[in-house]
């Protein structure tokens, strides 16, 4: 299998249209904040200082990342697994981040870019609690970009389509496949995972 060039793409992809350019906006517009307000979930996408690069799924109550304006938004950092790859990225990289926002039951998505800071600071956190819990930081982002991608990979996907669910049963539990792959810590049922989220919310 031969790799491609980037000469090989043009002959294989048309330009884009003149719209799939345009529409590519400088700020958040009215239609992208109250997209970004119905969005429950995304996926924050990083890049560190030897080029790696992080895409970590990020989620709330919908609008739990706040339009602060047309230019910032603001994204608390709830519990995870405290590997924090997307903020050293921040620190440490480029400082670039890329968002996709999803909506349950729109195809569309909206991508947005820009440049992230951290804060921990107290008081920006007390206005950013969720879930009876602060975020124990709080990402700030100086917005380049916003654009909505077509429905069309979701609508492949059918993401949002019952008859496309799985039952959770056809795979083991995290903790299950965790312990298998390094032998450590316990094997764990999916319902003492489930019951452990919810109160780490």
């Amino acid at each position: 299998m031969a790799d491609l060039a980037a000469s090989d793409l043009k002959t294989i992809y048309p330009q884009p249209a003149p719209r799939v350019i345009a529409k590519a906006r400088p700020e958040i517009d009215a239609y992208a904040k109250k997209f970004i307000g119905m969005s429950p979930f995304c996926v924050l996408a990083t890049s560190g200082s030897d080029g790696s690069v992080d895409a970590s799924p990020r989620g709330g109550n919908p609008g739990f990342i706040h339009v602060v304006s047309p230019t910032q938004l603001l994204m608390p950092d709830r519990s995870g697994n405290n590997r924090i790859d997307s903020f050293k990225n921040i620190v440490e990289g480029s400082g670039f981040v890329q968002l996709i926002f999803f909506v349950p039951g729109v195809d569309e998505t909206l991508r947005v870019g820009g440049r992230g800071k951290l804060s921990a600071d107290p008081d920006l956190l007390a206005s950013m609690e969720e879930f009876g819990k602060l975020p124990r930081a709080a990402l700030s982002i100086s917005v380049h970009e916003a654009y909505f991608h077509c429905g069309k990979a979701l609508m492949r996907a059918k993401l949002w389509s019952p008859d496309a669910q799985v039952e959770r049963t056809v795979l083991p539990s995290i903790g299950e496949v965790i312990y298998d792959q390094t032998k450590l810590g316990e094997a764990e049922s999916q319902a003492i995972i489930e019951a452990r989220y919810k109160t780490q919310l």
